[in-house]
């Protein structure tokens, strides 16, 4: 009896590790490739064009929204993985999800997004889907054999290779895939931007892209900190990288900071963990709370900050050690025609033209093809026009059925197709005005034909079809930019005034203290003012959103704020009431209130003791933006009114007596000798006697008298003139 082999004698078998990897490894690795990881020439990867396509087929394109589910269950068809795996693709192809500055599939539900760590997206049951807009242009003459179709896993259906796509969409979404020895990392570009660089290199191979697309565009927005140079590297490489940063505003009424944008790279959490874990080593001491507050309006992380922090110094700490500022590793690697290449953003461009260009062909021809075939009917139906008599009589005459056909192909001299369309004819449309009408399309499809052939015969013609599609693209679907470009100059100390959104503004105070903040926009389109009954408007100032705004008060204060800290207001909404967001004191309220950009001109503040004080604006600005000053002016005697000036300008007082009587000046503010010093007595510009006081002071040009000459004065300080009786009703009706 012959002994069995012992095997644990012999437990391994020797074989050579060159075979093995070849037999073994390399067909894995080329297919995970090939089919899997590398996006090709149309911008996708495999599982993303199966998906699409599935739902193209599903007639998504245009009807209502479907359950995911479905939509998963039948790309099963052309895609052998799991669900789960088919779900999570389709979730980052979604508007929801945020993932895409151009988003394919339109969504309803919660897709997660792709700035949360955390936040997972709901199952495929309860969320709906269906193509966006934009897919029109994926999917162009795709059933004109624009592309090659190939039969699913399980030879049951067929599937395109690529999509016909009509704008380089390699280019506008991030994309990113891990192979095997491999890997592939695209930034996303700005549609407008790209099908504009696009146009200007079929017209120009030798354009400068970077002048009309600077810079790759993300849907996180944030900021890309740019250099030229750096960026025409990757741009004629494919490969490099490029720094980028959140947003960060301080509001300084709430002292805090709120983090409204990330970098794509990085996610909410990511950040707040990293923030903690250096609050914890001690590494950040300036934080009183931090919360992640992101909700259906955006993300925004709120960080509350203690009494004194700098805000410049922790924002400069958030982005050195957190990934608030991240970099983003470019590596440009495609399949083209089955193989990996690492291209730059022009040899990119060019690549796809040659595809694009191959896919217009292929359509003409098949519109050739269609057209010839039609054109070869009519020309038979032409003939029989030439008697439609015997046509007639040849198909009743003729006893059998399978004669009628030979029979007219003898009569007229024409093929089996011809005669078959000429007696599948019904007999009501054997008359002339049919045939004739029929015949006549000759000469247009002729012409079609004629164009369709000279468009395959020359590249130029096809370049301008490409054209035309992109210049449609941009009018239908291009947004504007989100993410900001800075460079490494500008970013070496924060500034905030960076992050805010600059527009005119209108602005009003009333008499109660309420505030309204409102957009220029706004206003034109808007109605009429809605104000309390008793109240009425003080003062009307022409700003801008990064303006300073000053509130004097009659405490002797001033605050002082940023406007883009104030939300905007409807004309017909009562505004935001000083005394809440300024915190003022009991009985403290607001007389007036300058707006400033860089303060200058000054203020002139108008006593009952006759003296006028001219304060620089200047005096009120701080380096550390204190948000209250006191001994804003003096105290010594009654203020009557203030009044700011950005040049010098014709000041009147009115001073009136015991006796009734009514004296005033005219003079100008250059006669009152400014002073640093904010709470200054000022100096004396109309002579006082004995219970005499000051009734009025206020800028001439809004002055009610005819005769301004009598009232002016060369210096200072002066008794004035006497109002006669007309004069001194008027003002008395005036100052009312």
């Amino acid at each position: 009896m012959k002994k069995q082999p012992n095997m644990q004698d012999h437990p391994f078998v020797d074989q050579r590790i060159v075979e093995t990897l070849e037999k073994n490894f390399m067909p894995y690795a080329m297919s995970v490739i090939v089919s899997r990881a590398i996006p090709e020439i149309d911008g996708f990867k495999p599982a993303h064009r199966k998906i699409l396509y599935t739902m193209y087929k599903m007639k998504l394109l245009k009807g209502n929204k479907t359950k995911s589910a479905n939509v998963v269950g039948q790309t099963m068809k052309l895609n052998p993985h799991g669900d789960q795996a088919i779900y999570a693709t389709l979730v980052r192809l979604t508007r929801g999800n945020d993932a895409l500055l151009l988003p394919f599939i339109d969504s309803k539900g919660n897709f997660g997004k792709v700035t949360s760590r955390d936040m997972k997206f709901a199952a495929a049951r309860y969320t709906e889907v269906k193509l966006d807009g934009i897919c029109e242009e994926l999917f162009l003459d795709i059933d004109k054999n624009t592309v090659e179709f190939v039969d699913n896993y399980d030879g049951s259906m067929k599937e395109p290779t690529l999509l016909p796509t009509t704008f380089p969409n390699i280019l506008a979404n991030p994309n990113k895939g891990i192979a095997v020895g491999m890997a592939s990392n695209f930034p996303s570009f700005n549609l407008k931007e790209l099908c504009e660089a696009t146009i200007a290199y079929t017209q120009d191979p030798d354009v400068d892209l970077i002048k009309i697309m600077p810079a790759p565009d993300f849907p996180t927005a944030g900021e890309l900190v740019y250099s030229q140079s750096e960026m025409r590297k990757i741009y004629e490489n494919g490969v490099g990288s490029f720094k980028m940063r959140g947003k960060i505003q301080y509001l300084k009424s709430e002292n805090m900071l709120e983090i409204t944008e990330i970098p794509y790279t990085t996610t909410v959490e990511q950040i707040i963990d990293k923030i903690i874990e250096m609050i914890k080593a001690g590494r950040i001491k300036e934080i009183n709370d931090l919360r992640d507050e992101t909700d259906l309006k955006g993300l925004k992380i709120a960080i509350d900050l203690k009494r004194g922090t700098d805000p410049d110094k922790l924002i400069a700490k958030l982005f050195k050690f957190t990934t608030l500022e991240d970099s983003f590793p470019c590596n440009m690697n495609l399949l083209i025609n089955g193989r990996p290449k690492v291209l730059g953003v022009k040899a990119i461009i060019n690549e796809w033209l040659i595809f694009r260009r191959l896919c217009i062909k292929r359509g003409a021809e098949f519109d050739i093809e269609r057209l010839k075939e039609r054109l070869h009917l009519l020309y038979g139906l032409r003939k029989v026009l030439l008697d439609i008599d015997l046509a007639i009589k040849i198909i009743r005459e003729t006893k059998t059925d399978k004669l009628v056909l030979p029979n007219l192909m003898e009569a007229f001299e024409i093929d089996v197709d011809q005669a078959n369309f000429v007696a599948d004819i019904k007999l009501r449309n054997l008359n002339q005005e049919y045939i004739l009408s029929r015949v006549d399309d000759i000469e247009s499809l002729e012409k079609e034909l004629k164009r369709l052939e000279e468009l395959i015969a020359s590249d130029k013609k096809i370049d301008k079809v490409i054209v035309k599609d992109l210049n449609r693209i941009i009018k239908q679907y291009a947004k504007p930019r989100l993410s900001t470009l800075v460079s490494p100059e500008d970013i070496i100390t924060h500034d905030a005034e960076e992050q805010i959104e600059d527009y005119n503004l209108k602005i009003f105070f009333t008499a109660h203290n309420y505030f309204k903040k409102v957009s220029l926009v706004s206003w034109r389109s808007s109605g009429d003012h809605k104000i309390k009954e008793d109240d009425e408007i003080l003062q009307e100032l022409d700003g801008s959103n990064k303006d300073e705004i000053l509130f004097f008060t009659n405490q002797n204060n001033v605050y002082k704020m940023k406007m883009h800290e104030i939300d905007d207001h409807k004309v017909s909404s009562l505004g935001v009431y000083l005394p809440n967001i300024l915190g003022l004191d009991d009985k403290e309220e607001v007389l007036y209130c300058v707006l400033t950009s860089d303060f200058k001109g000054h203020m002139l503040f108008g006593f009952e003791n006759g003296k006028v004080a001219r304060v620089p604006l200047e005096s009120y600005k701080t380096k550390t933006n204190r948000k209250k000053l006191i001994k804003a002016y003096s105290d010594e005697a009654k203020l009557i009114r203030m009044e700011f000036c950005l040049e010098d300008e014709d000041l009147t007082m009115i001073r009136e007596d015991e006796k009734g009587e009514v004296r005033a000046v005219i003079f100008s503010s250059a006669l009152v000798t400014e002073k640093i010093t904010k709470n200054t007595k000022g100096i004396q510009v109309f002579r006082m006697k004995k219970r005499s006081l000051i009734s009025g002071f206020f800028k001439t040009v809004r002055h009610p008298f005819e005769n301004l000459d009598r009232y002016r004065i060369s210096d200072v300080p002066k008794s004035g003139e006497a109002l006669d009786p007309f004069e001194k009703m008027t003002f008395n009706k005036w100052n009312k």
